[in-house]
């Protein structure tokens, strides 16, 4: 029985153990994100859920029991385009945060909350975060 030519042993092997290839942890984090979905904002028990996961990513990325993927020698010139929103939005969100958060100058994450109050949005966003820092793990 002949092998596919496009992966090979060696590139299986490279991947990790079998519980991380993602066929396995994108259905699995999707059921994690369907399940933090029904979890209300802001509340306890959400809280515990994502210091939980987030703990066990962490654990799982610092342990190094998965093998890294390579990390390019330079950043290229487009990461500016990337960054200049993100320090944008933390500046914005940190000055509003310590004015205090208004009804004439609310901070994005308040702005969100009616966003997140519907149930997919929110189930989405877990996802995102999950695959997110899985992603920033295997680096």
């Amino acid at each position: 029985m002949d092998q596919p030519s496009g992966i090979t042993l060696a590139d299986a092997a490279a991947d990790g153990p079998p519980w991380a290839r993602r066929i396995v942890i994108l259905p699995t984090f999707a059921v994690l994100a369907l399940v933090g979905g029904l979890l209300p904002s802001f509340s306890v028990v959400a809280n515990l859920y994502v210091l939980v996961i987030g703990s066990v990513i962490a654990w799982i990325g610092f342990t190094r029991r998965l093998p890294q993927r390579t990390v390019p020698n330079r950043v290229g010139r487009g990461v500016l385009w990337w960054l200049l929103p993100i320090g944008v939005f933390v500046i914005f969100e940190t000055t509003t945060f310590v004015g205090g958060s208004t009804y004439e100058y609310p901070t994005l994450s308040l702005l969100a909350d009616p966003l997140l109050d519907a149930y997919l949005p929110r189930a989405a966003l877990y996802f995102a975060w999950l695959a997110g820092f899985w992603g920033l793990c295997r680096r």
